[in-house]
């Protein structure tokens, strides 16, 4: 395999190895983290039933102590952004046929992911609000895109991304079962990327391409 063949293979899958990576710093910030959730103030350590993920990128611990998993976090965060723009980007370009959805997937998925990366800032509920917007239409047009291909696999896990998401949404902006939100946007995060993973890897396919 020459070194071009090993550079395109590595561009492919860039978005894989992102999530994989922000992962892997996600449960090291965990670790990282002093303490104090929604549930419990006085609480030690990250609780992954009652801590949000942006309680990582805050600049102290619910419990008001310092938090060192911060750098990390925002670290995992800027990673996972430029990787989903990424993959944005290559299924608009490999995957899409429809010119309107190929060009609001780009131009809305930069969008998305760049409001996203700041959610750490003082402006956290603005840029969430922005990021959930335009990301809207960028999921609509991926799942428009895989309706009409023959993965359909991908079909009905794309139906529950969708209700997932809404499912978080509506729980953020209503406040009803709020106690319950840390937890849905864990098996959220993990079940869309997951899904995300496995059409990086259709996109790999000179079968879909």
């Amino acid at each position: 395999m020459n070194k071009v063949k090993k550079h395109r293979i590595v561009l492919q899958f860039l978005p894989t190895i992102g999530i994989i990576i922000f992962v892997g710093l996600y449960v090291y910030s965990a670790k990282l983290y002093p303490g104090g959730s929604q549930a419990n103030l006085n609480s030690v350590g990250f609780d992954w039933i009652n801590n949000y993920w942006c309680n990582l990128m805050n600049e102290k611990g619910m419990n008001g102590k310092q938090n060192p998993a911060k750098p990390f976090a925002i670290s995992a965060m800027v990673i996972l952004c430029f990787s989903l723009t990424i993959f944005f980007i290559q299924f608009a370009r490999k995957f899409a046929r429809n010119r309107f959805w190929k060009i609001i997937i780009q131009i809305f998925g930069v969008l998305t992911m760049a409001f996203a990366v700041l959610i750490f800032t003082e402006y956290h509920d603005i840029m969430t609000t922005l990021s959930s917007i335009f990301g809207v239409f960028v999921v609509i047009g991926i799942i428009w895109e895989v309706y009409k291909s023959e993965l359909n696999v991908f079909k009905t896990s794309g139906i529950v991304c969708i209700f997932l998401l809404v499912g978080n949404n509506y729980i953020y902006y209503s406040g009803q079962l709020i106690e319950y939100l840390p937890l849905i946007q864990k098996i959220t995060f993990l079940f869309v990327l997951i899904w995300i993973i496995g059409l990086n890897y259709k996109l790999t396919d000179k079968n879909v391409l």
